[in-house]
């Protein structure tokens, strides 16, 4: 089962201004969407089998389901298994947000040597906090020694030299080179055996997961018997990708202006949750939950929430169409 991940830790609410929204645009439930909005905007929480890329699986999902642009949040290793979102159309601009999320993996660690139980443990918790790791050979990243944070690490089970747990950690980790400076710190050396990745942000192992058989099964039921119970089921809203990401919500005159790439001012922001640093990727909501865009707080909820003017949040991504919501802005003229 998951543990808490910092993501995870409960947010508050605090309302900056009282304002409604008109339910004649816009959409008024994320539960009702229709399938084919879904099949252009939709993630998908898929289970990558071992042996294909990640750019393979997601080519596989471009193809099953017809879709111009697939795009998936994280890359695994081909020989790891286990969660990789995938965006569909225009959800492929919020993978970038899962980027930074929290990540939890299950690993089979083989030992090089004997050691006892006892020891084992003691020196698998001296490395829960923050960590040196610098990324292995194979990384297609720079090989610059960097700092990474193990939230958790939670001993499942030993079976003479193989060790089987499970590891919350920041965005970045390499488990495998966990495994090495384990086996190093240990004095018998250590290699990863196995790796499922269960978790990515919001997306977890639980009922919205599938395989790549269930989703073409799931498309094949709908396009031939109309049936899309099993397709909506793996088929998630765009928002759910960014639940993991605090809010500012915003009032119904300020979406369009935000489509159309203005920073959040703010007089547009209604509400916003409690924990907001400078810097933070924030998700930029209507009234009715729809995500507008993808940000960066420019303040601390305590600063936005007092602000008398100015911009609060600058634009990363703009995830929601233009023309969903009236103009309510004034475009400026070019004086002669």
């Amino acid at each position: 089962m998951s543990r808490m991940l910092p993501a995870d830790e409960p947010r508050e609410l605090v309302v900056r201004a009282n304002d409604t929204t008109n339910q004649s645009f816009g959409f008024s439930s994320l539960e009702s969407l229709p399938i084919k909005y879904l099949l252009e905007n939709g993630v998908i929480c898929l289970d990558k089998p071992a042996g294909p890329t990640s750019h393979e699986v997601a080519s596989w999902v471009r193809s099953m389901l017809g879709c111009e642009r697939v795009g998936h949040g994280g890359t695994l290793d081909p020989a790891v298994t286990g969660i990789l979102p995938v965006g569909i159309g225009n959800a492929t601009k919020a993978m970038q947000a899962l980027l930074p999320a929290g990540k939890e993996y299950v690993c089979v660690m083989e030992l090089h040597g004997s050691v006892d139980e006892e020891t084992l443990r003691e020196v698998i918790l001296q490395f829960v906090g923050k960590i040196y790791q610098k990324p292995p050979l194979k990384s297609s990243v720079k090989r610059a020694l960097r700092v990474r944070e193990i939230y958790y690490i939670d001993v499942i089970e030993i079976a003479g030299r193989l060790v089987l747990f499970h590891v919350g950690c920041q965005a970045g980790t390499y488990v495998r080179k966990l495994c090495f400076d384990l086996g190093e710190a240990l004095g018998t050396g250590a290699s990863m055996a196995e790796l499922r990745r269960t978790r990515v942000g919001p997306f977890k192992e639980d009922e919205h997961m599938c395989s790549l058989y269930d989703l073409k099964d799931a498309y094949h039921f709908w396009t031939s018997d109309g049936d899309e119970t099993e397709l909506r089921k793996y088929l998630l809203p765009t928002e759910f990708a960014l639940s993991h990401l605090p809010v500012i919500t915003i009032r119904d005159s300020a979406v369009d202006a935000i489509c159309h790439g203005a920073s959040l001012a703010a007089s547009g922001v209604v509400s916003l949750h409690t924990g907001i640093k400078k810097g933070d990727l924030v998700a930029v909501k209507t009234l009715k939950g729809e995500a507008v865009a993808i940000a960066k707080s420019s303040e601390t909820t305590d600063r936005i929430a007092k602000a008398g003017s100015g911009i609060v949040a600058s634009v990363e991504r703009v995830l929601m169409e233009r023309g969903r919501y009236p103009q309510m802005w004034k475009k400026r003229t070019t004086q002669e």
